[in-house]
């Protein structure tokens, strides 16, 4: 290839081919005559996309210098263009439809979104941390102008969100109160036991297997495990009871997040102390430093941005997992997507769903940023 290495073009090549495939075949969207029945595929304007895909994997396999331009370019306008196609395609389908008919999204939309979606992720790994992020947070931007002018009105997921705005504004607070006090006790909690298992070298030891099994206790299982003892515990203690400490609610599901939330404390805790050089320990205790100062002054500066990545890792995973904890009455945005899996009402499901992953998204990338300021001033 000219111009360009061999296997760099390949995530390109794949992901081109997916989106080709997902615009010839797959459904752009679905016209049902309501919320709850399957809807008629229709596809707009298949031979665009498969234009638009084709040129891209052109570029890649011809390995133009522009190549990688034209991929970041392309992906964006995807990513930021496809749901206002959508929207103005469903407006012009309702203009002339009965009033409960629904415009759903279809597989080939979320398929080529998604894959424009990674494939601005890939082209625009290595880049610096402030493009990546405005790259995402304008194309974001975009779509969110686009739902506030209403020109995403008519699709079904939209109107879904319209009929719900203020239990979904009650169930987002809900999910980020869980998922914050989960990681502010995770590192409260973790960060001691990650700093007593590099202390004594522990690194296999009882607590770090206990921790490691829980991993592998699937989340509805745990949640339900959970519902006993603590509904035993507000019966006995009823001053429990009366702060909402009972069997369903915030407090089992926050243990539960906390359980999960400890290993990858505790372990990124140890490896931040571990990766401190030993000079450096060294030269402290030279100077007078007592075991404390050591701590606070040195390996915690130095160990800071390890124990920074494990607790990115944290936050994506708690959020996620917070969904779950919706089925045992703590609330969050895993009430949208169980109530429509119950209802049959996929635009319910896509609400909780989107929400949580633009959730995950948009803390996966606070921290991204806050451990490249760390790594910047170290």
């Amino acid at each position: 290839m000219k111009g360009a290495r061999p296997f760099e073009a390949l995530p390109v090549i794949v992901l081109s081919v997916i989106g080709l495939l997902a615009a010839a075949f797959g459904a752009f969207l679905h016209v049902a005559p309501n919320r709850l029945l399957a809807g008629e595929a229709i596809h707009p304007h298949p031979w665009l996309w498969m234009g638009a895909w084709s040129i891209v994997m052109a570029c890649a396999v011809s390995g133009l210098p522009r190549h990688r331009l034209v991929a970041v370019s392309f992906a964006w306008a995807a990513v930021a263009g496809l749901p206002l196609l959508a929207g103005l395609d469903a407006q012009r389908i309702l203009a002339h439809a009965a009033p409960s008919t629904r415009v759903q999204l279809g597989a080939g939309f979320w398929l080529m979104w998604l894959a424009a979606a990674l494939l601005l992720l890939d082209r625009l790994r290595g880049a610096r941390i402030a493009v990546q992020a405005t790259a995402w947070l304008a194309a974001l931007a975009l779509v969110v102008a686009q739902c506030a002018t209403g020109m995403l009105d008519g699709l079904a997921l939209l109107r879904e969100w319209h009929a719900q705005r203020a239990p979904f504004a009650e169930a987002l607070s809900v999910h980020l109160r869980l998922s914050a006090i989960t990681l502010v006790l995770a590192l409260l909690t973790g960060a001691p036991l990650g700093w007593w298992v590099w202390r004594g070298r522990r690194n296999d030891g009882l607590l770090v297997g206990v921790l490691a099994f829980l991993q592998t206790v699937p989340s509805l299982a745990l949640f339900a495990l959970l519902i006993g003892p603590f509904a035993w515990l507000a019966h006995a203690w009823p001053a429990l009871g009366s702060l909402g400490f009972g069997g369903t609610g915030a407090a089992p599901a926050v243990f539960a997040l906390l359980l999960y939330a400890l290993l990858p404390v505790v372990r990124y805790t140890a490896a931040g102390l571990d990766a401190v050089p030993a000079d450096a320990r060294e030269a402290a205790r030279g100077l007078g430093m007592s075991r404390m100062q050591l701590l606070l002054r040195v390996q915690l500066p130095l160990g800071w941005p390890v124990l920074l990545a494990g607790l990115r890792v944290v936050a994506v995973q708690t959020i996620g997992l917070a969904a779950v904890a919706a089925l045992i009455g703590a609330g969050g945005l895993g009430r949208f997507v169980f109530l429509g899996i119950g209802q049959g009402a996929t635009d319910m499901v896509l609400l909780g769903t989107l929400a949580i992953l633009v959730l995950a998204l948009a803390v996966d990338l606070l921290f991204q940023g806050l451990l490249a300021l760390t790594e910047r001033h170290a």
